[in-house]
């Protein structure tokens, strides 16, 4: 059955059939175009899919500089440039006849974006029923040149060896020359004469709108071990094993416990009333699931060190708004 895909909420397509049945009715000779009667593309059975060609289906800016079209919808003509400066994290329940394939091209994105996100393999098979999470992710699209490793390239770009190799699904540190890399989060070096880059240089999404009073503090008692860096966030050091609180009422969308999840580790995502979401990673472990809905205060995890982490931390990101912290 087709369905319309709305963040965080399926519709089905049977749901427009009454309105479509009505208006054919009215006018039996006029054929109206609906749900029911519209042409489908057909859509990829299974998870095989050729590396090269999901990753020419993600955008570039300016010929190197990432950035996927994800829109309320998940499709190219719901694309706002609010979307861009809210990187919203959108969540996809896979249904029968789905493909990484389809998915990724549904929100626009590439299957190894998808694979990064859920700790996936290439070979690795869709169930009908998974969670996937769609993380927006800009970087760097990098041609492998003779001489060039994977840490040479990371250290090019500011990026993370790691996640390369991830993203990417290599091993070691050898490349094959004129294969395509993708660096998430990477940055490109200004053009000379180069200038001192300052500390926030890999910030995105600090616009936005500001909530006064909307957000508490997510941990009772906390050190800022880092100002605003990656998608708006703020890092807080405490000890392991500290309650995380939730900084506002709303609505559980992701709750991954156990894997890399994209550097996040173990973490929450929360959708709050006023459209926003707030974002809690690196934990120790996860105390709500999916679909729970929670109010300001309540524990909603514990402080840890996974994922991308260097040390014990939670990594706080707001998305769609001014981060407070």
């Amino acid at each position: 059955m087709l369905s319309l895909l709305i963040p965080f909420a399926i519709v089905e397509a049977g749901f427009f059939s009454f309105f479509g049945d009505i208006f054919t009715k009215v006018n039996i000779e006029e054929k109206t175009i609906n749900s029911q009667n519209v042409s489908l593309l057909a859509v990829a059975v299974g998870s095989d899919f050729a590396s090269r060609d999901a990753l020419s289906e993600v955008n570039t800016v300016g010929g190197s500089a990432l950035l996927p079209d994800v829109g309320p919808a998940g499709g190219l003509a719901d694309v706002s440039e609010d979307d861009y400066d809210n990187g919203q994290i959108s969540v996809y329940v896979v249904r029968e006849g789905d493909s990484l394939v389809s998915i990724a091209k549904m929100f626009n994105v590439s299957v190894s974006t998808l694979l990064w996100a859920n700790n996936m393999n290439k070979g690795d098979k869709l169930t009908i029923g998974q969670t996937l999470a769609v993380l927006p992710v800009s970087g760097v699209q990098h041609i492998v040149k003779k001489g060039d490793t994977v840490d040479g390239i990371a250290k090019r770009y500011k990026g993370d060896p790691d996640e390369i190799r991830s993203y990417n699904g290599l091993a070691g540190n050898t490349l094959a020359i004129d294969s395509v890399i993708i660096v998430p989060d990477g940055e490109i070096e200004s053009a000379p004469p180069k200038t001192v880059r300052p500390a926030t240089s890999k910030l995105k999404g600090a616009g936005g709108p500001t909530y006064d009073g909307y957000y508490q503090a997510p941990l009772a008692q906390y050190r800022k071990t880092q100002g605003l860096h990656g998608y708006n966030g703020i890092d807080f050091g405490a000890y392991v094993g500290a309650p995380i609180m939730a900084a506002a009422s709303g609505d559980v969308i992701l709750a991954r416990q156990g894997g890399y999840n994209g550097g996040y580790g173990n973490y929450v995502v929360i959708k709050h009333g006023n459209g926003t979401q707030t974002l809690y990673a690196h934990m120790l472990s996860v105390a709500v699931s999916s679909g729970q809905h929670v109010v300001q205060g309540q524990v909603i995890g514990y402080l840890g060190n996974t994922g991308r982490s260097t040390g014990p931390h939670l990594h706080f990101e707001i998305r769609g708004a001014r981060n407070p912290f």
